[in-house]
């Protein structure tokens, strides 16, 4: 599987801008080598105050001290421990500096830490430095401003490392996504840019380096009369959710009764139901917390047992975590402790499924088929890369992106339902619990074959074939529990004569009994459906006989004929 690790990129730029002196201080560290603490990044942001040389002191001397003492402290201390008696240290110093020494009087300095650890982004906060994330285009500010409320005293700050002899530091986490895009910046910043300017600059993206530079050029050039500092930090690689962590918190959710349109599920608004199947039921609900659409899916409490249903559950959010495909389903991660009951949360995706398309007229095209199945072929071949099987692979759980005006044209498409994956060299389920609709099922696997890469070719060709045949199947519709016999494929162009015979054959070789003769994998199968399209897209098969196209019919003329002849025959005796 994936195992990749924390990435990040830092750009930090700092200008003393229309003061004497830069009283600000910037530093970012990947780790200390003296310690064992190599894992975490810090990001770390401090405005002085008191004027003087103790501003700039009190602010480097307490990022500086803070890095040392936090990566000094064992792991096993908890972010949250480890930077809180970090700087509890440095706030005893700054004061007593403060106090002791008349030249730094008043010493003080703000003070905001971003420190990633795993799949979390922790925020340490006190004063009015900022912290602001770009998700999605969409910027957050993650600190409040420990500054007075009235509007003559805003630049009062109320909170601030060596301000008392002990330090009230604010403390958040935060799930971190790949692609995120942090920015710690001074008031010499924030004091002039509104956010809207802000998520201008960084939604720009550019390199870390230069966005830092374009934030701190905005801020002077709108009239800050502050230091000015920033320090853009970019996710690029996001660790692997681990399994185990995934059970452990899984299990604490109990399954409850399935909730109704109306109803407010931890912050979410249920508006309508997607689909209620077997074993769930799929909301598109209101996220009134981060304002934004999202797809809920309950389990069904009355079909299996709890434990399957965390097991699945679990396959589907940790698999989700670890592909990187377009075409593949997202599962989004809710904050420690938002989550009561067991269900999971999707991004909606407004659209129909593939099933709904395909027994809809017009008929799928020729062009539209290719384009549909080569993105979905991806979808599988993103999986199986990472030794993913899918298992339930049909037009059912394949989503047909289409925007909410219905004005833009369709260019999206997700693989759904992650949660019968089998992982092969992880867990292996036992024989009862190998799932399937069985008329997607490639023959092996009523053999007890527990899935592989060429099953889950068999099924996306068998989903193909449906699509383009508007819902037959190429060896006929299996039903539940029944064994079926795999003798004779029903060639594609008996329901759609105007598709060309490439097309068939393409088809044939993903649906063949031999497991050796199908395609290796399914991107294979993707560059056989676009190379077809780009050769020969009108080569159509000759007209067949009627024995090739129906052979029940044929045997019938057939029989008539022998019947006719045998009473003309007696006639003439």
């Amino acid at each position: 599987m994936n195992n990749e690790q924390l990435q990040t990129r830092i750009g930090v730029v700092s200008q003393t801008g229309k003061r004497k002196t830069n009283d600000d201080f910037i530093a970012a560290s990947g780790g200390n080598a003296k310690y064992r603490t190599l894992k975490d990044t810090v990001a770390v942001i401090a405005d002085g105050m008191g004027g003087g040389p103790g501003g700039r002191l009190a602010a480097e001397t307490t990022v500086r001290g803070f890095l040392e003492a936090y990566y000094s402290l064992p792991e096993t201390l908890g972010v949250d421990r480890a930077a809180a008696q970090a700087l509890a240290a440095m706030n005893r110093w700054v004061h007593a500096q403060g106090r002791q020494d008349k030249a730094l009087n008043n010493m003080a300095t703000t003070f905001t830490a971003l420190i990633l650890r795993g799949r979390m982004a922790h925020v340490v906060h006190v004063g009015d430095t900022r912290v602001y994330r770009l998700r999605d285009h969409r910027l957050q500010k993650l600190t409040q401003d420990h500054t007075h409320p009235h509007p003559d005293l805003r630049h009062v700050l109320y909170r601030a490392v060596g301000l008392e002899d002990t330090v009230r530091a604010e403390y958040q986490t935060h799930r971190i996504k790949l692609h995120d895009r942090f920015l710690l910046c001074s008031d010499g910043v924030h004091g002039v840019l509104g956010d809207n300017r802000i998520r201008t600059i960084l939604d720009e993206r550019t390199s870390p380096q230069e966005g830092a530079q374009r934030v701190v050029e905005a801020a002077i050039k709108s009239g800050s009369q502050d230091n000015v500092s920033a320090l853009v930090l970019d996710i690029i690689g996001v660790p692997s959710a681990d399994q185990s962590t995934l059970e452990t918190a899984m299990a604490m959710l109990p399954i409850r009764d399935l909730p109704k349109i109306g109803d407010t599920v931890d912050g979410f608004l249920l508006v309508e139901v997607i689909s209620d199947g077997r074993y769930s039921r799929l909301f598109r609900a209101e996220d009134t917390l981060e304002q934004r659409d999202v797809t809920l899916k309950f389990p069904h409490p009355r079909v299996t047992t709890e434990a399957a249903y965390r097991r699945a559950f679990v396959r589907e959010a940790w698999v989700a975590a670890q592909v990187r495909s377009p075409y593949v389903v997202e599962i989004i991660e809710l904050p420690p402790g938002r989550q009561t009951r067991l269900y999971s949360v999707m991004p909606y995706y407004p659209g129909e499924s593939l099933e709904q398309r395909l027994l809809r007229h017009p008929p799928v095209a020729l062009e539209e088929g290719v384009d549909i199945g080569i993105k979905l072929a991806k979808a599988v071949y993103a999986l199986n890369r990472l030794r993913v099987i899918h298992r339930d692979i049909k037009p059912e759980n394949v989503l047909l992106e289409q925007p909410a005006d219905r004005k833009t044209v369709r260019d999206g498409l997700k693989l759904l339902d992650l949660g019968v994956v089998r992982l092969p060299g992880i867990q292996e389920p036992t024989v009862e619990e190998v799932p399937g609709t069985p008329s997607y099922m490639a023959p092996e696997l009523f053999d007890g074959a527990l899935g592989d890469e060429q099953s889950d070719v068999y099924a996306l060709g068998v989903t193909l074939y449906r699509m383009f045949s508007a819902g037959r199947y190429p060896y006929g519709e299996v039903e539940a529990f029944s064994r079926p016999r795999f003798t004779r494929r029903q060639p594609l162009t008996r329901y759609r004569p105007d598709l060309p015979a490439w097309l068939d054959a393409v088809l044939a070789r993903a649906v063949t009994v031999e497991t050796e003769k199908r395609f290796g994998d399914a991107m294979e199968l993707a560059f056989e459906l676009e190379s077809g399209l780009a050769r020969g897209a009108q080569i159509v098969l000759q007209k067949q006989s009627l024995y090739d196209r129906n052979p029940v019919r044929f045997w019938q003329v057939v029989s008539a004929l022998l019947a006719l002849a045998l009473v003309a025959a007696l006639s003439l005796m």
